[in-house]
């Protein structure tokens, strides 16, 4: 077979390796390349890879030596090509200066090689790119799509029901970042994540969805092991090899029953979801497995949204107030506006409808309700010379997203003429860092406009002393769990905090609010530690708006007892 002949068939043979997606065979390809290179004298071949230009210039990219005899690198050609996308692919071939140069002929036929060459590994690192931007975060985890990829996979197995789906939350992931720092804290998350994926094996993924948050679908042979590491694992910080990380996470779990029918990979998202969700609000036990009961929660959860547009635009949800009351003297010195929905002549308990809202914007548009009615009773109390006392209106996290927030809730006030020193806005403590970062703006931006903040529930979260720290408060609201009971005595852990806590407050110059006040007892400790405004049952419940007015008349609490 001529020389000519030999070269036509090694570059039918390569080609058709090449066209092989599905079953591509390397060794094979290899075996073509190098009798390619031994046919017209070359001693090596290489390609190179780069993401964009700029990764060529820091020589940050992929260099594959095709072929290498180790005779010589004497450059006989070298081709470079910029795609579309902007990335850059390199094709050099040698020869040893010994060797008989090429004719012009052969020279054309191994071009046509070379860019055969480049054009395959172009087209091979660009489906590899377009895997981690369709399928990977920008830091390398599977994402949603690789979960649901799998899902897909593992049903046209026809194994589904053999498997576990989990949907879980790394618990207080920025306290870990805030002890070991952000680079050490990304490397305890990939080492859980690593450690999950590994015990998981090769029947199953395990995706991040962002943030701390996982999806992960496996045999149920493995459940055990899984969620034994998911409830509490020590990882070793790569940072500090003497110091070992406690992480744990808040878990849904569906368990795929017996002749479960896959109708979309979503179905089982939406699952492991709801029960996480509810594992994230539990106090004890972060795993929540998905059962009928959850069904029950989801079409509940259906009902309120679907009704929730037309219950606002029919104003069924009214504010009812909450007094505060200065424990000195019994004056009602402020209240907490709280929302209360009558549905069809019901009340509708907020448990059953908030946390409803809550897992999506709805809330912030009832919550912009809520201000804007608290602003019409202030402004109507003013205009029929009641005296203006301060209201609070809560805000819930799902605000922060909200770049205009600010604005918007000065465009409320203002448009009502209320004074801006009678409106608190209270925020609860955060659970991220950007929404901390969030929650800082807006705490200070309103406080510039003179209306008060507060930290609701303080105490409840883990980050309460930095979120003081940091945060320009003006009300410190004292949750119930740092209020001692009956029982309590002075000398007690609830007691020593509550007081310490109530001077730390004191000296830094926020102004204190004990909620959860429910007796004469605890009122007289509130007078002991000298925090003077109280909120409870002991003075009211929550009151619709017209028996408030009525408490606003007569201005002060007959404090029995005191």
């Amino acid at each position: 077979m001529s020389k000519d002949e030999r070269f036509h068939v090694l570059f039918e043979s390569m080609i058709d390796d090449m066209a092989n997606i599905d079953n591509f065979d390397k060794e094979h390809f290899v075996h073509i390349l190098v009798e390619m290179c031994e046919l017209f004298s070359l001693s090596k071949g290489v390609t190179e890879y780069y993401i964009n230009t700029i990764h060529e210039k820091n020589g940050d990219g992929e260099i594959f030596v095709d072929y290498d005899n180790g005779k010589g690198d004497v450059p006989v050609i070298s081709k470079r090509i910029v795609t579309k996308s902007q990335s850059v692919i390199k094709g050099t071939l040698y020869m040893s200066k010994e060797d008989v140069p090429l004719s012009d002929e052969d020279y054309s036929k191994i071009e046509l090689i070379l860019r055969a060459i480049m054009s395959f590994v172009s087209r091979n690192r660009l489906q590899n790119e377009v895997e981690k931007l369709g399928f990977y975060d920008e830091v390398g985890y599977p994402n949603l799509h690789s979960f649901y990829r799998c899902i897909e996979q593992i049903n046209n197995k026809s194994d589904i029901c053999d498997h576990t789906a989990v949907h879980y939350n790394l618990r207080h992931f920025s306290v870990i970042n805030q002890e070991i720092g952000r680079a050490g804290g990304d490397a305890v998350m990939k080492s859980h994540f690593d450690l999950i994926q590994e015990t998981i094996g090769d029947n199953g993924i395990v995706c991040r969805v962002g943030g701390d948050n996982f999806v992960a679908i496996f045999k149920k042979d493995v459940s055990d092991n899984v969620l034994g590491i998911l409830k509490d694992t020590k990882i070793s910080c790569k940072y500090n090899q003497d110091k070992r990380i406690s992480v744990s996470a808040s878990v849904g779990v569906f368990e795929i029953p017996e002749n479960y029918v896959l109708e979309r990979p979503t179905d089982i998202m939406e699952k492991v979801n709801a029960a996480s969700i509810i594992a994230r609000q539990k106090t004890s036990g972060q795993i929540v497995y998905y059962d009928q009961k959850m069904i029950a929660m989801k079409e509940h959860a259906v009902k309120v949204q679907r009704r929730f547009p037309k219950a606002l635009e029919n104003r069924e949800f009214k504010v009812f107030y909450q007094p505060k009351v200065n424990i000195l003297n019994g004056e009602i010195v402020g209240a907490e506006a709280l929302c209360r929905w009558f549905h069809n002549g019901k009340i509708v308990p907020p448990g059953e409808f908030i946390p409803v809202l809550e897992q999506n914007t709805d809330i912030c548009l009832l919550d912009f309700y809520m201000l804007e009615i608290v602003c019409e009773d202030i402004r109507r109390w003013l205009d029929t010379g009641n005296r203006g006392i301060r209201i609070s209106v809560n805000l819930s996290r799902k605000h922060f997203v909200d770049a205009d927030l600010l604005e918007h809730i000065m465009h409320i006030v203002d448009s009502h003429n209320v004074p801006h020193n009678l409106i608190e806005i209270e925020l609860t403590e955060t659970t991220t860092d950007v929404e901390f970062l969030d929650l800082k703006r807006i705490a200070a931006g309103l406080q510039k406009e003179g209306i008060y903040t507060s930290v609701d529930d303080f105490g409840v979260g883990y980050s309460s002393l930095n979120l003081i720290r940091e945060i320009p408060w003006n009300v410190l609201k004292i949750d119930r769990c740092f209020l001692p009971s009956d029982d309590d005595p002075a000398n007690s852990v609830t007691s020593l905090m509550y007081k310490h806590v109530i001077s730390m407050a004191q000296d830094i110059g926020l102004e204190c609010i004990t909620e959860g006040v429910e007796t004469i007892k605890q009122v007289n400790i509130l007078r002991e530690n000298n925090c003077h405004i109280a909120q409870g049952y002991f003075f009211d419940r929550p009151l619709p708006v017209e028996e408030f007015e009525k408490r606003l008349e007569q201005r002060f609490y007959n404090i029995e007892g005191s």
